[in-house]
């Protein structure tokens, strides 16, 4: 005879894990990332037609630090890169990315050097989501199955790696030219051909 049964009805027995993850996946603050097209049907789960105020993320947060979902919605340049570490980096833990779209995938259809090939060579990823781009349905179907993945995880929520250092991937460039050169942060630079407006 198991102890559910010498208790009286209505009594529910779980552990802290489950509550506190059961929370969690009902209570996701997105931190919105919008870069490129994929960015106007995140905004669509937003309006009343796919509503996702039914599980309880209509706050779109433009405060990292009130926010634990990132929903990377469009294609990270190197000079944006560093942007968005800085932004995954302030949210508080646990957090969670959303790579939503090819381009935030795998780099899309722009398999070039200004283009980071996929999102997890900056931050770690949690649901990859296709298409180009992917319709607002694949997206509420995406954040549902990052609800099951956040219900059943352990209880600190944190990922296998959460330093851009210890990412398995190059890291991508440093947006401040001085330092990607090696040079002190109080050098001056100096560039091969004058720039637009320059009188020499």
């Amino acid at each position: 005879m198991g102890l559910e049964e010498k208790l009286p009805d209505g009594i529910l027995l779980t552990t802290v894990a489950k509550l506190v993850n059961i929370a969690r996946k009902n209570s996701v603050w997105p931190a919105t990332f919008g870069l490129a097209c994929c960015a106007i049907e995140m905004m669509a789960v937003g309006g009343p037609r796919f509503d996702i105020a039914r599980f309880g993320m209509e706050r779109f947060s433009a405060t990292p630090r009130q926010a634990d979902l990132m929903i990377v919605a469009g294609r990270v340049s190197q000079k944006m890169a560093p942007v968005l570490r800085q932004i995954y980096d302030q949210m508080p833990e646990p957090k969670w990315v959303l790579a939503m779209g090819v381009c935030a995938s795998s780099g899309g259809m722009f398999n070039n050097y200004a283009v980071v090939q996929g999102v997890d060579h900056v931050v770690p990823v949690d649901m990859y989501l296709p298409g180009c781009p992917p319709r607002p349905e694949m997206l509420l179907d995406a954040i549902l199955k990052l609800h099951d993945k956040i219900r059943v995880a352990p209880i600190s929520g944190k990922p296998a790696w959460t330093t851009l250092d210890d990412a398995p991937y190059d890291k991508p460039i440093v947006r401040d030219t001085r330092i990607s050169k090696g040079l002190p942060a109080g050098a001056p630079l100096v560039f091969g051909a004058p720039l637009p407006g320059d009188v020499r």
